[in-house]
């Protein structure tokens, strides 16, 4: 085709000659270059593109036919030739090995950016010698550089961010001197950044951000006078700042975040005047912080979190008086807070936490009505909690925790009507519960624990029906539980324990139907458990241990099918252990030791990792296990039983040690180094993700065991958080601290010896992505198969959307950044895992978020294997409603199934739940007859103009996504790609 059309051009040029001399060479040149650019054309993968229908061969026969190609779309000319091409977003689907770059002698301005071009840049770009403007950003283009870029030297923009790009940066770029920005972000660049780029004395923007360059940072870079941005974050650069930076007094932007770079804060830093954000988070600086960082006058934004920063807070930050954002937080940092801390109102976000700081609150903070979030734990702060804080309208969270406060909570909490976080646990908190509280209708966590609070809990308590947590436990807290507290049907988590309450249990707490965790352990209560009880089919854990109740167990016990941990011990209950107990799927962790409880111990698979210290203490109760007589059985049985009971004991011990293989020791091996570099180096708060877990293989096999029977508690029901199709998930908190999602799996003992299922959790245990759920390791024996994945608090995308307060917590920048991260985790699954790993199964089920409601893929690459008969990739549907259609007919998974589902899960997150038939009126409808407020979710508010452009952009990707013809579908690098817009990005 390509061929055809050049040859027509050519025909066209033959028959019809121009009778001026001049028009002559300027048709044959349009000719040439028209030409080019069909041959180029003809080279796309993608040949039905709509958006170049005019670059055609029946264009030839157009009376203005002189004039191709410059009455083609997205192409300018001068003088007939072509001097601007901008396909910029035009789903362009190809190379650039056929791109005309010895045909457009007058080219000044090229955009192919956001588009699907790959390969690599051919040195025939050197040929360009008039670019001005160069543009092949979010792309898929690979291998390095060429040097022959360097040529190109009136360029005044070179973006090549977000693509593939590996190898070093030419340094010939330090000669393009005209150079106003320069964009090599979000590639695979290596080696160090050149020195040359300070000749770049016009630059005003640099990007290299996200990267993996290494060395120092050029004190050359000081020469660039004229920088505006200077983005870096995300490489491995090393050394300290140099002084030279300085000098950029033209500087705004300056992001240095998750490097290695270390060493002081240069004070020529406070010289520049201009600075909005700075942000140098995620690095080994230590020292002080400087006085001068006081004279930026314009900052907006100050990250210095999660360094080894000393030495007391300047009182010189108080000059900021623009500052929004102020994060501090994960350093050593000691002292007192600046005194004129937000004296002009305009600070937004502080969070100074997990430091060694003192003293009170500054009275500057009491009146600063601007905060939105707060963060004071982890620190020595003291004073009186009822004089140190004010009212804030706009007040979303603040954590006050793990203190030394004291004083009363002041009823002035009750008019921060936008609170939705209020945790001041464990400090010296007197007083009631001041009954304003009950005021606060956005409240979704209310931690109050560990202090000296007294008196009742105030009945108003029951009004906050967006309550997701309410923590009161360790006070001294007296009355009766208020049956108002029954209302709080969405609540989650109840902890009232260690307290003096009395009376009985309320029975409309049988109404908390979503309510997973409760403990009212170590009161006063008494009388009958409620057959209520029953109701709270969520329930994984129940501790009702150290009361006064009395009566039987109740046989609605049996409804509580998630049940993990129920501890009834010391109390007054009598009777019979109901056998429906021994009905839940168990095993159970249950503890029923000191009551008046008789009879035999029901069997079943809640009981069976019952202890003798878990039943002692009653007086009548009988079992077939160590410690208790067997009930009503002849001496011959009795002697059975016994050896019986020994014959197990010796299994269940060394069966275990014996099946485990070397997994089970690197798993719990990489724990404990983990475990000692925390307590070497004098820290709590390590990244598990960053310990080799198969670096070690030395310690006791007795010992690990028991660990991990500890661990696990033997995969009791108390601990179990979920189950799907494959097995059950637990939460568990390992010897070292750690807390770890544990997913026993069904039926895989035999798989487990197989050589490449060990190669396959081998490799998964090897991938690291901030966005994809850790798996630390893996074990097998006789009894249990099961993985051991990193634990995110938030639990799954659906769970919240099901959870009307939870979801509008979700607003929609944190929908977008919700999209962007899962879509990064894909394109690392898809195209930088060898092989790559096609997930199959992509659902708002699978996609769990942190406390910063960042997003993380779970269950990914296992499914493939946990099926016996899996031997290929077609033996998995995903889950209904998000699996693509080319599934039914073909019955073969491929990547782009992955991209459907993402397509669907793309609008389930705009739209608060499952998309349904909208897929189908986003797929037969025009863009134009698409109304973007059908498809958003209408419990938020709708979103700004900046918010609406975006969430509307992120819908056509969705539309892309969702094609019937798999081919036209794009990848999950470009939809990464196309969705990184920077460091500022949503």
């Amino acid at each position: 085709m390509g061929s055809f059309e050049f040859m027509s051009i050519f025909i066209m040029v033959l028959l019809f000659p121009s009778s001026h001399p001049k028009a002559k060479g300027v048709a044959s040149d349009s000719a040439s270059e028209a030409a080019a650019l069909l041959k180029w054309k003809a080279s796309f993968q993608n040949q039905n593109n709509s958006l170049l229908t005019s670059w055609n061969r029946d264009s030839i026969n157009a009376k203005n036919s002189s004039n191709l190609p410059c009455t083609w779309a997205g192409i300018s000319c001068i003088n007939g030739s072509v001097n601007r091409l901008n396909l910029s977003e035009w789903s362009i689907k190809g190379s650039l090995y056929d791109f005309p770059f010895s045909s457009l002698p007058n080219l000044e301005y090229l955009d192919l950016s956001l588009n699907q071009i790959f390969g690599s840049i051919p040195r025939e770009i050197g040929n360009l010698s008039k670019l001005i403007y160069l543009d092949f950003s979010v792309n898929e283009l690979s291998k390095e550089i060429p040097p022959e870029i360097c040529n190109l030297r009136n360029l005044t923009r070179l973006a090549l961010g977000s693509n593939q790009l590996s190898g070093p940066i030419p340094s010939g770029i330090g000669t393009l001197h005209t150079l106003v920005e320069l964009g090599l972000e979000d590639n695979n660049l290596t080696g160090s950044i050149p020195s040359t780029f300070g000749n770049l004395n016009r630059l005003v923007k640099l990007y290299l951000f996200r990267n993996h360059l290494y060395g120092p940072i050029p004190h050359t870079i000081g020469n660039l006078i004229s920088l505006q941005h200077l983005i870096l974050s995300q490489n491995n650069l090393v050394g300290a700042i140099p002084k030279s930076l300085g000098n950029l007094t033209n500087l705004t932007h300056l992001y240095l975040y998750e490097n290695q770079l270390s060493g002081p804060i240069p004070k020529d830093l406070g010289d520049l005047k201009f600075l909005i954000e700075m942000v140098i988070s995620e690095n080994q600086f230590n020292g002080s912080i400087p006085v001068s960082i006081g004279n930026l006058s314009n900052l907006n934004e100050l990250y210095l979190r999660a360094n080894q920063f000393s030495g007391t807070i300047p009182e010189e930050l108080g000059k900021l008086q623009k500052l929004v954002v102020l994060e501090l937080d994960q350093n050593q940092l000691s002292g007192p807070l600046p005194e004129l801390l937000c004296q002009n109102g305009t600070l937004q976000n502080i969070t100074v936490s997990e430091n060694k700081l003192t003293g009170p609150i500054p009275r500057s903070l009491k009146y600063c009505s601007s905060l939105i979030r707060a963060r004071f734990n982890g620190n020595h702060f003291h004073g009186n909690l009822s004089e140190m804080f004010g009212i804030y309208p706009f007040l979303d969270f603040i954590d006050l925790s793990n203190n030394e406060f004291h004083g009363e909570l002041s009823s002035s909490w009750g008019k921060c009507k936008s609170l939705t976080t209020l945790k001041v646990g464990k400090n010296n908190i007197t007083g009631g519960i001041p009954p304003e509280i009950g005021t606060l209708t956005q409240l979704h966590a209310l931690d109050l624990s560990s202090n000296y609070l007294s008196g009742q809990i105030p009945r108003v308590v029951g009004k906050l029906a967006s309550m997701l947590e309410l923590d009161l436990h360790d006070n001294q807290l007296t009355g009766s539980i208020p049956q108002e507290l029954g209302a709080l049907t969405g609540l989650l988590y109840l902890d009232l324990s260690t307290n003096s309450l009395n009376g009985s249990f309320p029975e409309h707490l049988g109404d908390l139907r979503n309510l997973f965790h409760m403990n009212l352990s170590n009161n006063v209560l008494s009388q009958k458990i409620p057959f209520q009880i029953g109701k709270l089919t969520q329930l994984s854990e129940l501790d009702l241990s150290r009361n006064f109740f009395t009566g039987e167990i109740p046989s609605e016990f049996q409804s509580l099918q998630s049940l993990g941990t129920l501890d009834l011990s010391h109390n007054n209950l009598s009777g019979l252990i109901p056998s429906a107990l021994a009905k839940l799927p168990g095993p159970l962790h249950i503890n029923i030791s000191f009551n008046n409880l008789e009879g035999p111990i029901p069997s079943g698979r809640a009981f069976v990792n019952l202890t003798i210290e878990e039943v002692q203490g009653n007086k009548g109760l009988c079992g077939n296990f160590s410690g208790l007589p067997a009930c009503e059985s002849s001496p011959l049985i009795k002697k059975h039983v016994k050896n019986k009971g020994k014959k197990k004991l010796v299994l269940t011990i060394l069966s275990p040690l014996l099946g485990s293989f070397v997994l089970l020791c690197a798993f719990f091996g990489g724990l404990r180094l983990h475990k000692q570099w925390r307590k070497s180096s004098g820290t709590e708060d390590i990244d598990m993700n960053k310990v080799n877990l198969f670096s070690i293989c030395t310690f006791d096999g007795k010992a690990l065991y028991k660990e991990i029977v500890m661990a696990t508690e033997e995969f009791s029901d108390i601990l179990c958080i979920g189950k799907g199709g494959y097995g059950s998930v637990y939460k568990a908190q390992l010897p070292s601290g750690d807390v770890v999602a544990v997913k026993r799996l069904h039926n895989m003992p035999e798989m487990a010896s197989h050589k490449n299922f060990l190669n396959e959790i081998r490799a998964l245990t090897e991938i690291k992505h901030r966005n994809i759920v850790k798996l630390f390791g893996f074990c097998s024996n006789s009894q249990h198969s099961f993985l051991v994945y990193e634990y995110l608090e938030r639990g799954s995308l659906a769970k919240i959307f099901s959870i009307e307060e939870e979801a509008k917590e979700l607003d929609w920048r944190k929908r977008l950044k919700i999209i962007k991260g899962i879509a990064h985790a894909l394109s690392y699954m898809h195209h930088d895992c060898s092989p790559a790993i096609v997930h199959r199964d992509i659902s708002s089920n699978n996609i769990l978020l942190d406390p910063e409601y960042e997003a993380h893929i779970s269950d990914f690459g296992t499914s493939k294997f946990l099926k016996n008969d899996s031997s290929n990739w077609s033996s998995l549907a995903g889950t209904y409603g998000y699996v693509a259609p080319e599934y039914a007919y073909t019955v073969k998974v491929t990547e782009k199934c992955d991209v459907y589902s993402f397509g669907v899960l793309t609008m389930e997150v705009m739209k608060g739940k499952h998309p349904g038939d909208l897929i189908a009126y986003l797929m037969s409808s025009s863009p134009e007859e698409i109304e973007l407020k059908d498809l958003l979710d209408q419990r938020l508010r709708y979103p700004n103009e900046e918010i609406e452009n975006i969430l509307a952009s992120v819908l056509k990707l969705a539309r892309a996504c969702l094609h019937v013809d798999p081919q036209s579908r794009p990848t999950m690098l470009f939809i990464s790609r196309l969705l990184s817009t920077g460091p500022s990005s949503v």
